[in-house]
């Protein structure tokens, strides 16, 4: 090969070198710009939240501060916001215009596909309330890894407090999206709240997503948890959400009611006052 030939091969190879890196610059630069601009997001299921989280836990400290000593509390009941943000935030509006509210209960169906954007956005709409607030796990929530994202936001979906001398028993009752696999009424965990009740207790509020009769309830069991739930003191009532209607039922002809909350998309609460006689009253709210 004559000098002239290397000479020319030379300037050919440097010349592709200087082109391969630019280009690679180039597709760097371009990534950049991108991640950037927010253009690139992970994978709507994948459980990556920043922001608040352990909610439940550190909120029912707070509750039960709060309410030590007392024989009556109020409290909201408010379920299935799902899909419905503006309605959420309305709602947040509204119950934050009342001085006499001790905490908020979500019932459940937070997100509408379990996906973590859905998550984040909600439990935000709910950080703007200035009382404490528990959420519950819905169905919905159970989609994809919503489950996991319930966990990491709020806790375990079973889970109990106390306001006052009444005792909140808070269920994972979606036995349906665990394929009927799982303790789902968790009665093991039950066994140990109940065995476990301090002596103030006097009354009991059981709160759930879906009632038994449902298709998400496990109604192979559903008398075996009435006769579980039966045996905490005095057992004032259950609630629910699930339904996207506000309903009262009876379905064991034993004198215990399961109050079904509405929707946000209804744009209803419900408010439970438990009073130091022993009794209750609620009133339905539209906002």
């Amino acid at each position: 090969m004559s000098r002239q030939d290397r000479d020319r091969d030379t300037r050919l190879l440097n010349a592709a070198r200087r082109l391969c890196h630019t280009r690679w610059a180039g597709i760097a630069v371009g990534i950049w710009m991108l991640a950037a601009c927010d253009v690139i997001d992970y994978h709507p299921y994948e459980v990556r939240i920043s922001g608040a989280h352990g909610i439940n836990a550190q909120n029912i400290a707070r509750i039960e501060a709060a309410t030590a000593g007392r024989d009556s509390v109020r409290f909201v009941l408010f379920s299935d916001t799902q899909r419905w943000y503006d309605e959420t935030k309305a709602a947040v509006r509204s119950i934050n215009a009342r001085t006499d509210i001790d905490f908020v209960l979500h019932c459940g169906d937070i997100s509408d596909f379990g996906a973590t954007h859905e998550f984040e956005a909600q439990r935000d709409i709910l950080e703007l309330l200035r009382m404490p607030y528990v959420v519950l796990l819905g169905n919905h929530d159970c989609l994809g890894t919503g489950a996991d994202a319930y966990r990491y936001v709020f806790g375990n979906p079973d889970f109990s407090f106390n306001a006052g001398d009444t005792h909140f028993l808070c269920l994972n009752t979606n036995a349906f999206e665990y394929d009927y696999s799982t303790d789902i009424p968790n009665f093991p965990f039950i066994n140990t709240d109940l065995s476990t009740l301090p002596e103030s207790v006097r009354r009991t509020v059981v709160a759930m997503h879906a009632q038994p009769t449902s298709e998400q309830f496990n109604n192979n069991v559903s008398e075996l948890f009435e006769y579980k739930i039966t045996r905490y003191p005095g057992l004032a009532f259950c609630m629910c959400g699930h339904g996207h209607h506000t309903v009262v039922n009876e379905w064991f002809d034993d004198g215990v009611l399961y109050y079904e909350c509405a929707s946000a998309k209804h744009r209803e609460y419900m408010i439970f006052t438990l009073k130091s006689d022993g009794g209750y009253s609620y009133e339905v709210v539209s906002y």
